[in-house]
């Protein structure tokens, strides 16, 4: 996917997000919902913001593996600002219940972006291979650019391929 911005060309990238889980975040909720989210600080808030519509990611799920591999379909934006079929993402049944602390805090409040799920697992399943070299970080969100072991692990446990999500 390629987007065009005042003559140049950007092309959507490969990322590695953390999808930390925490009392503002479950994954149970992210892959059930199709959203991701970061947040209660501003280096957090405006890593999730980093993402472009069009951006491919493999959730990572810290001592767990890698959990999913998505395409965000929207931008993030404060969780009181983000509807899922129709309705305030925060009147679902949501696993997390503090997912809306901070709400009216540009700052403080958790950003969700909205995800089509390629492909994702539960926790219980997570994909990992110990003493591997595969890529992890403490960071929020990071380029799998530079990664081509990860990113061939990634393809063949989620049986994706990821020149041709790109396109």
């Amino acid at each position: 996917m390629h987007l065009e911005l005042s003559g140049f060309d950007f092309k959507s990238g490969v990322y590695y997000f953390n999808v930390g889980e925490g009392p503002h975040r479950l994954w149970i909720d992210y892959k059930k919902y199709g959203f991701i989210s970061a947040g209660q600080g501003k280096q957090w808030g405006d890593a999730i913001c980093g993402f472009r519509e069009g951006d491919i990611f493999a959730a990572y799920l810290k001592g767990r593996g890698f959990v999913g591999i998505g395409r965000i379909s929207a931008r993030a934006l404060p969780i009181r600002d983000v509807k899922i079929k129709n309705r305030p993402l925060i009147d679902h049944d949501l696993a997390c219940k503090e997912m809306s602390d901070n709400i009216n805090s540009d700052e403080k409040c958790e950003y969700v972006a909205l995800v089509d799920w390629i492909s994702a697992v539960d926790a219980e399943n997570a994909k990992w291979k110990s003493k591997s070299n595969l890529y992890t970080t403490t960071h929020v969100r990071a380029s799998l650019d530079g990664q081509p072991e990860t990113k061939a692990f990634l393809e063949a446990q989620f049986s994706v391929s990821f020149s041709d999500l790109a396109k």
